[in-house]
């Protein structure tokens, strides 16, 4: 364990998250990464607001402006493979996956409490570029946290299902140096 990230924050994991080391190679990391760049990124959205990572929706599209969900075009070839591996880790088929967010998030931006949109169920992602920690609230009854904090190591992946899905809130601190991300998702059953 790192001493950026002490063994107590481990330990109060809540239920519903699984994490991989290495679910890609540094070839494919830098092979990604260059993908990404290379996806059209947009700055991502949010209402009247332009955050500061840039992102390209692939599968389906969540609009923040307007609360639409449609169809965008497909999840690239690039991607399948580590979509894939991603599934395995959440112990679904490859199919299931239907959404892919990419992201690059460059010196100084990050991405705030949030849970991901109910049309969506499991939530897998695959962390590039720098390390960053994914970080957990969820309010208690007499208005306080419980908090609990996920190392990201580069190339590894994170899994939320259940209770660390739909309980808790995430977020992501600002980054000091480039990151870049893809976040799988599958439907919520409708």
């Amino acid at each position: 364990m790192s001493p950026l990230f002490p063994a107590f924050f481990e330990e109060s994991l809540p239920a519903g998250i699984e994490q991989a080391k290495n679910i890609v190679t540094p070839g494919e990391e830098a092979a990604l990464i260059r993908a990404i760049d290379g996806a059209g990124l947009v700055s991502f959205r949010f209402q009247q607001w332009l955050g500061k990572r840039l992102t390209r929706s692939f599968g389906w599209r969540y609009d923040f402006t307007d609360s639409s969900f449609a169809e965008a075009e497909a999840i690239p070839d690039w991607l399948m493979p580590v979509r894939a591996r991603a599934a395995a880790l959440a112990g679904l088929e490859a199919e299931a996956l239907v959404q892919a967010l990419v992201t690059r998030y460059d010196p100084g931006a990050g991405i705030g409490w949030h849970r991901d949109r109910p049309v969506f169920e499991h939530v897998v992602g695959v962390s590039l570029g720098a390390p960053t920690a994914l970080r957990l609230r969820r309010r208690r009854a007499d208005g306080k946290f419980d908090r609990a904090e996920l190392p990201l190591a580069p190339r590894g992946a994170y899994h939320l299902a259940g209770e660390a899905r739909h309980l808790w809130e995430h977020s992501i601190t600002p980054m000091k140096a480039p990151r870049w991300s893809v976040t799988f998702r599958s439907l919520a059953a409708r």
